[in-house]
């Protein structure tokens, strides 16, 4: 037997019932109206109408598209098996196609994430671009349309990683967002509950620049599907603030301004000449002028506790005391089970590929008072939940 083969069984029948029963509690949180409207068959209805972001159990898990850790990232069969599990909130990175359809992809590069490669019809579609000031060669959704993009079928982006993984390469297509609304629907009415979802836009600037911008678009669909309002079951996140801003003139659904590593830029700085990083953005003032548009920020795990030059973990940062007094979530990013991506002092063994001690790891980020955490293992960042909050 693998190693692979003693861990689904024990995931999906003992951690995965655990799941959704220890912190599952937000399914029943959003009440009887919701329940019933699901069961008339409005809950599109019923969305606007929820309980909002501060109903939900703390702390948050939130799917890292998906059940990555799982199944292959941003497919349906990644956000099922994340709900299944019992996640609180399911993640979703939007770029858009040729003719202006918003899907489902961590990049807009899609080579190492479908099988483009092997179609041969596109081979010239193959092409080199710079996104973000940064050079990619490879097929990129923005030159595909939909039907095109739909021929496509998605794999495992980290085989040499997650090798069981590639058992499902080729069993879903690339989602559309619309399908993941409709998606959200079917099993909200099925579960009598809401279902949140954490959307982000990817190269806003960018895509705008092509003529493409994802704003305008998202709110659109949000408005179609009744998750446009403060209280809507869902998360509207960017890495650049100024998408944030726009969403925030479009609908009134929740923003977090994701932030990555202390010197770094958000992209839209940089093109506007803005000349604050990250380490500015998460002083006192920084978090400040977030809270005026934004509910949130999604930092980096590295943010709320710094590494060592070993790669150990060292003291908490004052990042999460800062933000709450700003009345700002967080939800950091991101936890996962694999010794390459724990700290170097919660590593078991030398197999980058096997599991560590992501236990350890998960108490000591949770024990900052974060309000949330993505996980890529959702029924493990679960159990580590309830670890700390005494629940069983």
């Amino acid at each position: 037997m693998t190693q692979g083969e003693r861990r689904i069984p024990a995931r999906r029948t003992v951690l995965g019932a655990a799941g959704a029963t220890v912190l599952g509690a937000s399914a029943l949180a959003a009440g009887p109206g919701v329940a019933q409207a699901a069961e008339s068959g409005t809950a599109g209805a019923a969305y606007g109408h929820g309980r909002g972001y501060r109903s939900l159990p703390v702390p948050t898990v939130i799917a890292h598209r998906g059940a990555s850790g799982y199944r292959p990232e941003h497919t349906l069969g990644s956000y099922q098996l994340a709900l299944d599990l019992g996640a609180h909130v399911i993640e979703q990175d939007l770029v858009p196609t040729k003719d202006g359809h918003l899907v489902c992809r961590h990049e807009n590069d899609i080579t190492g994430t479908t099988d483009v490669a092997d179609h041969p019809e596109f081979a010239s579609r193959k092409t080199t671009r710079s996104v973000d000031g940064t050079s990619y060669t490879g097929w990129f959704t923005e030159d595909f349309t939909l039907a095109e993009l739909k021929t496509l079928r998605a794999k495992e982006r980290i085989p040499g990683t997650r090798q069981e993984n590639t058992v499902y390469d080729g069993r879903w297509t690339v989602p559309t967002f619309e399908e993941v609304l409709r998606w959200a629907e079917d099993e909200g009415r099925r579960r009598g509950r809401e279902i949140w979802l954490h959307v982000e836009t990817k190269h806003p600037t960018y895509f705008r620049s092509l003529g493409l911008g994802l704003e305008e678009r998202l709110a659109r669909l949000l408005r179609r599907y009744g998750r446009h309002r403060a209280n809507s079951p869902v998360f509207l996140q960017s890495f650049e603030p100024t998408s944030i801003q726009r969403l925030a003139k479009l609908v009134d659904s929740p923003g977090v301004v994701l932030l990555s590593g202390a010197a770094r830029r958000p992209w839209d700085f940089v093109q506007a000449g803005d000349p604050r990083t990250v380490a500015d953005l998460v002083t006192p003032e920084g978090l400040r002028w977030i809270a005026s548009y934004a509910k949130g920020i999604g930092p980096t795990l590295d943010l709320v506790i710094p590494k060592d030059a070993s790669g150990r973990l060292g003291d908490p940062t004052t990042l999460v005391r800062d933000a709450h007094a700003e009345g700002l979530i967080l939800h950091p990013y991101t936890h996962r089970n694999e010794n390459a991506f724990l700290p170097a002092d919660f590593r078991r063994g030398t197999d980058p590929a096997a599991y560590g001690d992501s236990f350890g790891a998960l108490k000591r980020y949770l024990e900052t008072g974060i309000d949330g955490i993505f996980s890529d293992n959702p029924d493990t960042a679960l159990l580590g939940a309830a670890d700390l909050t005494g629940r069983d």
